[in-house]
């Protein structure tokens, strides 16, 4: 028996999960997802290292060695700056003094991971839409096990598919010239539509929320309790909704379960910042951002600019924040910068512009009084420790196995994907 089952939170239908399923079979609005695990308790595997040391609150059916986790950690210089002794950071990437093995540099690597996980063996040609940090974490995954992938990407976020091995034969690499997050989306659905071939699904998928959610594990198991206030930047929101997710199961396993919620503290670009316009509202209602390249390009972290977030759907951005008491802010590019700058000379570290935006969000936040200065606080460290990195090994520049356009119609896009990555020729070669 799977340790686990699926549940709508808006029908309350419970079904087995398959390792592929992404939304309710009843006919309702839409809504995520979630899992149910049978284990009550909070015990970390102690003899796993990684993030497979949560496997029980994990929808997985296999898991993969080597995999890494977030590190918990408390800067005295951090503490000392803000004058706030109970923030601590989870840190996600690569800084091997302190525990950081991410290899790809961010947190996406583990919902990598747990994605992979829940699938099971000899499943269909996993399809992954991404800016590029994801795309970078499941080519550096699916390499490694051989795992049959197709990455599609905007040209903007190539730089970031730097690795330390060669993509398997088994991964290709599609570069959509001229496009933005929601295009890559659109375009890897169409391609999902083919046989043989799977939707990751992005925040639809269960293992993607539980993996990005074991950073609040980490935490948890690291101190011994929830902290009172999370900050992170957000593009879909899905590592906040997982995170919040997460918080609720570790609530339960305490004595004192009716403890409020971390509030989640989320931030976004000045510039492009869907999410914090539509909460300012404080309802449901979500209008989705336009497409201006003028305003895509001036934004400092263009990993956040997701046009369409789960904000309304059942479950979504909406209701943890309500639930969390949480809220939304911006973040402007001198302020981003400026965060990062400190950070790195507190810490000696480099942090991905996303990760800056979260920093930059918590000075302020202390500065202006919103968080007392006695209150514990868990900073998501999003992505650092690139520039470290590339110093202590050979990174490899990604290239593309096509490189295609997509204007007004995905017909000839699509069917250029279908001449590289024929399903039935990849399976006879055994990939």
């Amino acid at each position: 028996m799977c340790h686990y089952s699926l549940a709508c939170p808006a029908c309350g239908l419970k079904q087995e999960d398959d390792g592929l399923t992404l939304s309710c079979a009843s006919d309702h609005a839409p809504a995520l997802l979630q899992t149910e695990y049978e284990a009550r308790t909070f015990e970390p595997l102690r003899d796993v290292d990684g993030i497979f040391r949560y496997r029980p609150w994990l929808p997985v059916v296999r898991t993969f060695p080597g995999a890494g986790r977030t590190t918990v950690l408390r800067s005295e210089r951090l503490c000392r700056f803000l004058g706030m002794p109970g923030v601590r950071i989870a840190f996600n990437g690569y800084w091997p003094e302190r525990g950081g093995f991410l290899e790809t540099g961010t947190f996406k690597e583990l919902e990598a991971y747990t994605v992979l996980g829940r699938m099971p063996e000899n499943a269909p040609v996993l399809v992954v839409a991404s800016a590029g940090n994801t795309a970078a974490a499941f080519a550096a995954v699916c390499s490694r096990y051989a795992v049959p992938c197709l990455l599609i990407i905007p040209d903007t976020g190539l730089d970031r598919i730097k690795l330390r091995e060669d993509l398997h034969p088994a991964v290709r690499l599609v570069v959509v010239e001229g496009a933005d997050y929601a295009d890559v989306i659109a375009l890897s659905e169409e391609t999902a539509k083919w046989p043989g071939f799977v939707v990751e699904g992005g925040v639809r998928n269960v293992a993607r929320r539980d993996g990005l959610g074991t950073v609040m594990y980490a935490a948890a198991e690291e101190t011994g309790e929830l902290p009172e206030y999370y900050f992170q930047a957000v593009g879909s929101a899905a590592g906040a909704i997982g995170v919040h997710e997460a918080a609720k199961r570790v609530r339960e396993t305490m004595s004192g379960s009716a403890a409020p919620l971390p509030r989640l503290m989320l931030s976004q670009n000045a510039g492009f910042a869907p999410i914090h316009r539509a909460w300012q509202g404080r309802t449901r209602a979500f209008s989705p951002a336009g497409g201006d390249p003028d305003a895509l390009r001036d934004v400092f972290a263009d990993e956040l600019t997701n046009r369409r977030p789960p904000y309304a759907v059942h479950s979504g951005v909406f209701d943890v924040l309500t639930e969390s008491g949480g809220d939304v802010v911006t973040v402007e590019r001198e302020a981003a910068v400026a965060a990062r700058r400190v950070f790195d000379n507190l810490e000696s570290i480099d942090l991905e512009p996303a990760a800056a935006v979260a920093v930059a969000s918590l000075f302020t936040a202390v500065a202006e009084g919103s968080v007392p200065r006695d209150a514990s606080v868990l900073l998501n460290i999003t992505g650092g420790g690139r520039a470290r990195m590339a110093r202590d090994h050979a990174l490899r520049q990604a290239e593309p196995h096509l490189r295609v356009r997509v204007d007004g119609s995905h017909d000839a896009a699509l069917g250029a994907i279908r001449a590289l990555f024929d399903v039935g020729d990849a399976h006879d070669e055994g990939i």
